[in-house]
């Protein structure tokens, strides 16, 4: 399917207008997402109804604490992400090609559909990053609202806003991975920026979408609790006081296996600290 954010470039190159990346993409080639490719000047998503993963999770996963608790929601995923995470929980099938996986065919009606048979209350757009295949996000939220049902986006938020506006009327709830409070951090980790990651969560929160923030906390990365509590004070400097923040425990996993695990008493500090700064909803994840 041709994507709804690019321009094609004098060259013959595109440009991505999805994410802050604005990959330039040469003819035959992909994005840092893996998923976008420029096929003699169009850009065309390669994952659009193809979804790579299928579950039916508790809502508490995601992890969302404070929107319909007690519930199950289809979770859906498609390869891809516009992050190089050296600790990614899923690389599997976020740092890898579509054609590295199976996948499922699967129209924006058939996800609906088989939501509505498995008397699930909403979707998830989680495991990947699912703004890398905003457009099949956006097609298959719609039907979702026009259903009665309701959506459910687990991103690291790293998106342009103008297609953020495409995707924020038919969204219900978010979690935020807030990576850390460090743009350096957020460059030598992950392969990108803080700032767009705040401008996303400040336009879901004001656009009424329910949002939890994640910090995975990892030592010697961004454990340092004057971090943590810049982090705090401004998500309460911003109206998110009220916002679960969920601190979740690092494990060694993919290029940081030689990184121990978070100690409990870290995670302990930092919702001392998140508390004190007076974020009101404050969790332990992954202990």
């Amino acid at each position: 399917m041709e994507c709804r954010y690019y321009r094609t470039l004098d060259d013959g190159r595109v440009e991505c207008l999805l994410c802050p990346h604005h990959c330039h993409i040469a003819n035959g080639k992909t994005g840092i997402c893996r998923s976008r490719r420029n096929d003699d000047g169009v850009l065309r998503s390669l994952v659009y109804g193809k979804p790579c993963s299928l579950a039916i999770d508790p809502i508490e996963k995601k992890p969302l604490y404070h929107f319909h608790s007690g519930t199950k929601c289809l979770s859906i995923a498609c390869t891809g992400c516009n992050f190089r995470c050296m600790n990614c929980q899923n690389h599997e099938i976020s740092q890898v090609s579509p054609s590295d996986v199976g996948h499922y065919d699967l129209t924006p009606q058939e996800v609906v559909t088989l939501c509505l048979e498995h008397h699930c209350p909403g979707i998830a757009y989680t495991y990947t990053e699912p703004l890398t295949y905003l457009e099949y996000i956006v097609d298959t939220a719609r039907l979702t609202h026009e259903n009665g049902l309701w959506n459910i986006l687990v991103s690291a938020g790293y998106v342009c806003q103008e297609p953020l506006k495409d995707l924020l009327p038919y969204l219900d709830a978010a979690n935020i991975d807030l990576k850390s409070f460090s743009d350096d951090i957020y460059q030598r980790v992950s392969g990108g920026h803080l700032q767009p990651v705040l401008d996303t969560i400040l336009a879901m929160h004001e656009t009424g979408v329910w949002i939890e923030l994640t910090n995975l906390v990892i030592p010697g990365v961004n454990d340092d609790m004057q971090m943590i509590r810049r982090m705090c004070r401004w998500i309460v400097d911003n109206g998110l006081a009220d916002q679960p923040l969920h601190f979740s425990r690092f494990f060694p996993r993919y290029k940081m296996e030689d990184v121990p695990p978070t100690p409990v008493s870290t995670l302990k500090h930092a919702k001392e600290i998140a508390q004190n700064e007076g974020v009101r909803h404050v969790y332990l994840g992954n202990v």
